[in-house]
């Protein structure tokens, strides 16, 4: 419909059938209820493969039939438009199209995710990675290469191999020597003996198995371990954990795969001393069950160039020892690359360790054999298997999201956008965030900001979505200390600063304290909220959330969100919402 007249009178008309729409409050009826009129289903799936298509196209089907009004479509290739490993176009375009066709089919609302900020936008470009610093490490020259020197980071009794008594390994505190605790001689990797966990939770009065000392370390220096393990009967093999913790952020946040009985298997792990000039390090379990462990033949080595990172804003220098002479690349030093680093099995994926690239010295550098340099640079982290994170501040990762929404638009046409910023755990400590001069929140501020902004550019007039955690202040954006690898003290307080009261929230707080207080939030801020239920669970948990949504004006929704793709609960979950919204609509008469 075209409207003519002057621009006030336009206004005003078109923000007089706005409230008209809206009814007298969104998400409620005239008597104050909630609607709940978004019932939507989350659908994450590779479109690639044409039987994932028909998959999701049953999926679909069985949720309009349950009574769903739209679903929110989500494949990784959604920011991988031009990337030839894993997409093929146009066949990628037509298969998603297909799914994208059955919601018009259906009757369904068809919200599609963007503004990726981890590993999928990465694939683009894996140099966008934020940087971790590495200051002046030393290597040395040695037949024609770049060698790691250093030396300042020492574990004491690495192998367990001396004790001050039987069960109690020199150099090391260990949780109930003796009676949790054991070196086991006949049971070890290599040398003498191994460290073993029996029975832990019945053995162990705090319910650990830890052995753990601190080490003296220089700072911004990077180190790999590798820890062997052996379990049998392990009853909670997703416990274990390598940590090294600083005075304030942990160092190492990854995911071990510990089977409940396997034989020995290596384990690596890699970590950033940050500003830190001691660390504590600990290896074994937290919370542990019945059954046992070993440890053996822990070794450590410097990180050298795995993930090394080159753009601008994480620059790349080699000074000699008294840092009177700089020396330069394609002179003095080539190759100053990782060619796997964000791209190893497949574009955008990001490993914790492997074969150290190779700094090369050629014939006619001022570097010398023998010679010993520092080293400054920066590499990427990965926390916990999927955490790699672009760069707030670089420019270039809006240009990706701007073609990403682009490509979005024209192939899939949606009805709405579902921005992916969530759990952002990496952040802060390269030059191109430093330079910028703003807190964390203010770059994740500006970051959300900038991104609604392309994509209400791009297709006026459509909603966009966002996840709740990185902008609740009673989750993700609370005054809760330190946050993963997240620069600085309560790092994303502030950060809702950058959405507008238009930006429908995905509040997916159902399982966490301060949930009614976090609804309250949002509303008191001006927005839609839509409630992520389900997450694998029974469908019954939506049930108090539901009561406390009752008090949060702006409630217009809930969404059947599955990270394990079991749609079996479909027609439950959506069975227990009407019921509950039948039986308070008998409450009130």
């Amino acid at each position: 419909m075209r409207i003519s007249g002057s621009p006030v009178l336009l206004a005003l008309m078109l923000a007089t059938h706005t409230l008209l729409a809206q009814g007298p409050q969104q998400g409620r009826s005239s008597d104050g209820a909630l609607t709940l009129d978004e019932k939507l289903v989350y659908i994450s799936h590779n479109f690639m493969n044409s039987q994932n298509c028909e998959q999701a196209i049953g999926w679909l089907k069985t949720a309009a039939k349950a009574g769903y009004t739209g679903a929110v479509l989500h494949d990784c290739k959604f920011s991988r438009w031009d990337e030839s490993v894993t997409v093929r176009r146009p066949e990628y375009d037509n298969n998603a199209r297909r799914v994208r066709q059955t919601c018009r089919d259906l009757g369904m609302k068809a919200i599609v995710c963007c503004a990726d900020m981890g590993m999928d936008l990465l694939s683009n470009d894996p140099n966008l990675a934020e940087g971790m610093p590495v200051a002046k490490a030393p290597f040395v020259v040695k037949g024609g290469r770049l060698v790691p020197a250093d030396d300042a980071f020492r574990l004491g009794n690495p192998s367990f191999e001396e004790s001050r008594t039987p069960h109690q390994p020199t150099g090391w505190n260990v949780d109930f020597p003796g009676q949790c605790a054991f070196l086991d001689a006949a049971v070890r990797y290599s040398g003498k003996t191994s460290l073993r966990f029996d029975n832990i939770k019945a053995n162990s009065a705090n319910g650990n198995g830890r052995a753990n000392q601190v080490v003296k370390v220089d700072p911004w220096r990077y180190y790999h371990v590798s820890v062997m393990i052996r379990t049998a009967g392990f009853e909670t093999p997703r416990n274990v954990n390598i940590i090294a913790l600083g005075k304030a952020n942990g160092l190492i946040h990854q995911t071990y795969e510990v089977a409940a009985t396997q034989d020995w298997k290596k384990y690596d792990v890699v970590f950033n001393t940050l500003d830190n000039t001691e660390i504590t390090f600990y290896v074994g379990a937290w919370g542990a069950g019945a059954g046992s462990i070993w440890f053996d033949d822990i070794c450590y080595e410097p990180g050298g160039f795995v993930n090394l990172i080159r753009r601008e804003g994480c620059p790349f220098q080699i000074d000699s020892e008294d840092g009177a002479v700089r020396y330069a690349e394609h002179k003095d030093f080539t190759d100053a690359r990782d060619p796997k680093m964000g791209n190893t099995d497949w574009p955008g994926l990001y490993k914790y360790w492997y074969e150290q690239p190779v700094v090369r010295v050629p014939a006619g550098s001022r570097l010398q054999e023998g010679q010993k340099v520092l080293v400054s640079y920066y590499h990427c982290m990965n926390t916990l298997g999927w955490g790699v994170f672009a760069c707030m501040a670089e420019p270039k990762v809006l240009e990706i999201i701007r073609k990403q929404v682009a490509a979005i638009h024209q192939v899939l046409e949606p009805d709405g956008y579902m921005m992916t910023h969530d759990e952002i755990r990496h952040m802060g400590w390269d030059e191109s965030c430093r330079k910028k001069g703003r807190s964390m929140a203010e770059l994740l501020a500006g970051n959300v900001r900038d991104c609604a902004r392309i994509i209400r550019k791009e297709d006026p007039g459509k909603l966009v979505y966002v996840w709740s955690d990185m902008f609740d202040p009673h989750q993700n954006a609370g005054k809760t200390g330190y946050y993963y690898l997240v620069r600085g003290k309560d790092p994303w307080y502030g950060s809702w600063e950058g959405l507008d009261k238009d930006i429908v929230i995905v509040n997916w707080h159902n399982f966490n304290p301060g949930r009614a207080e976090a609804l309250k939030w949002f509303a008191e801020r001006g927005h839609r909220q839509i409630l992520a239920g389900y997450y694998d669970a029974p469908s019954t948990n939506i049930l108090p959330w539901l009561e406390e949504a009752k008090r949060a004006p702006g409630v217009s929704g809930v969404m059947y969100t599955t990270w394990a793709q079991d749609f079996g609960e479909l027609s439950t979950f959506i069975r227990v919402v009407n019921d509950w919204q039948a039986g308070a609509a008998s409450q009130r008469k």
